[in-house]
């Protein structure tokens, strides 16, 4: 079972006014984080990708080769890379470099992307959403299987015969597709037969059906779904005993919502909704609490990797920290014993 972090560098104000508030300060705290991670025994942290003036991260694989540089251990992927709104030839090119300075821990986690600011930034119509994706998804994974590529598509230009270069010194280089929740988009990592994270909130058991979709087409397309990896991320925060974590998450964890333009937190998010959200499964709590959360998503939905976003909405870095600390002292020790 493999344990890790994973942040979106936001940049927001919030209730209390004691989070950074400078793309300096916010950069700096992210590679702090990677440090007490990979130091703390954690297994992995992913950078998601956001062209918003609210969050830091447009270029998150070069703070991940930051990192590589700081740490010895610590899985290094994108969380999301928005694959639809990018050259999957630079992808591969950035990420295969980052595999040789990390000493083979690079990862790409592909995705769709649940912003879309990067469409017209890059040029590209909202209404090839999808299919901009499948025939990146499926372009990137012919580059990672051969080193000399013939391709021809909609949306980029060809290649004839030409190397990409470097290769990994992964091989091959893990590539995970990330999906919120839609159907076809577990039966296509199924079919592929990639590794998939799951991103949610709360309420694991919505996607055991997606997961069993996922495991019939990967059968379907002839791949062992018993080698295939699973894994899930979302909101998290630990605090020392359950009440107390509630109660101070929930002013930033409100304001996030309401700054991100959520419909349901217009005037912040309602405090019966999140208790509601606790009680189905957020893994806001003590650490017994958030043990139960991940533990639930491992039995329910057959993970191997569990990744909390540590800092969402630009937390107080005390409470950031703290946080961090007992998932790694008080809650990953039990994971990994259970699970």
């Amino acid at each position: 079972m493999e344990l890790g972090i994973y942040s979106f560098g936001e940049v927001v104000a919030n209730p209390a006014g004691t989070s950074a508030t400078t793309l300096h300060e916010r950069f700096r705290q992210v590679l702090e984080l990677a440090d007490l991670a990979d130091a703390g025994g954690l297994d992995a942290i992913s950078l998601g990708e956001h062209h918003r003036s609210d969050f830091s991260m447009s270029a998150p694989e070069i703070v991940l080769a930051a990192i590589a540089g700081r740490t010895k251990r610590l899985r290094l992927s994108s969380g999301v890379t928005v694959l639809s709104s990018q050259d999957p030839v630079r992808v591969f090119e950035q990420f295969a470099t980052l595999d040789h300075v990390s000493e083979g821990r690079a990862e790409i986690i592909a995705g769709r992307g649940a912003f879309t600011e990067s469409f017209p930034l890059f040029g590209f119509d909202l209404h090839d959403y999808d299919a901009l994706f499948d025939e990146k998804l499926q372009l990137l994974l012919q580059i990672r299987d051969e080193e000399t590529v013939t391709w021809s598509g909609r949306f980029r230009s060809a290649l004839d015969d030409v190397r990409i270069s470097p290769r990994p010194l992964q091989t091959p280089l893990p590539i995970w597709v990330a999906i919120g929740g839609t159907p076809a988009s577990a039966v296509r990592a199924g079919l592929l037969g990639l590794p998939m994270m799951m991103g949610f909130f709360a309420g694991p058991e919505q996607f055991v059906s997606r997961v069993d979709l996922y495991h019939r087409a990967a059968a379907q397309a002839g791949h062992d779904p018993a080698s295939l990896r699973l894994g899930a991320s979302g909101h998290f925060y630990v605090g020392k005993t359950s009440q107390a974590a509630r109660d101070e998450f929930y002013p930033y964890y409100s304001r996030y919502f309401q700054q991100g333009g959520a419909p349901f937190a217009a005037n912040g998010f309602p405090r019966a909704a999140y208790d509601a959200w606790i009680e189905n499964s957020l893994p806001v709590g003590s650490p017994q609490q958030v043990i139960d959360a991940i533990m639930l998503r491992v039995e329910l939905l057959g993970i191997d990797r569990f990744m909390a976003q540590i800092d969402v909405g630009n937390l107080p870095w005390s409470m950031t920290l703290e946080s961090l600390e007992l998932y790694m002292t008080e809650v990953a020790p039990v994971i990994r014993k259970e699970a």
